[in-house]
């Protein structure tokens, strides 16, 4: 990443899950941190995410689930960003689902999640410290 440029945020519900007042949250909270965020909102495709964060030369996936998705939408995205040989993009998860589905979600190649009621200074100090890392 280019010494003062911003750090590219590009957030989104995959899925049919139209619940989106978390990711907003994060959106404000990543914004107020000075990120730039490509908030891509609710219903959208893998396919979708992956392609906006190539053209929005993205540093960072997040997305969000409340629906239990996360374990058919998530490998999806991980797929096509190792399809598209992408290594240096953070892949991150928020939303409410089973503490039992992160292992699985790691091991699919998430960075990391964040369940509900997860502070938003730990996101932002996770993605500062591990965003040069990849």
């Amino acid at each position: 990443m280019e010494p003062g440029r911003k750090i590219r945020v590009v957030l989104a519900k995959v899925s049919l899950d139209g619940h989106d007042r978390g990711i907003k949250v994060v959106t404000r909270a990543l914004r107020d941190a000075g990120m730039e965020v490509i908030f891509m909102g609710a219903f959208q495709t893998p396919e979708k995410v992956v392609r906006t964060a190539i053209e929005e030369d993205a540093d960072v996936i997040g997305l969000s689930f409340l629906s239990g998705e996360q374990l058919t939408h998530t490998p999806k995205v991980i797929n096509l960003l190792r399809e598209k040989n992408i290594t240096d993009v953070l892949v991150i998860l928020g939303g409410v689902f089973p503490r039992q589905d992160i292992p699985k979600l790691k091991e699919m190649g998430v960075d990391e999640v964040f369940i509900s009621g997860a502070s938003m200074d730990d996101i932002i100090k996770y993605i500062n410290e591990n965003i040069r890392k990849k």
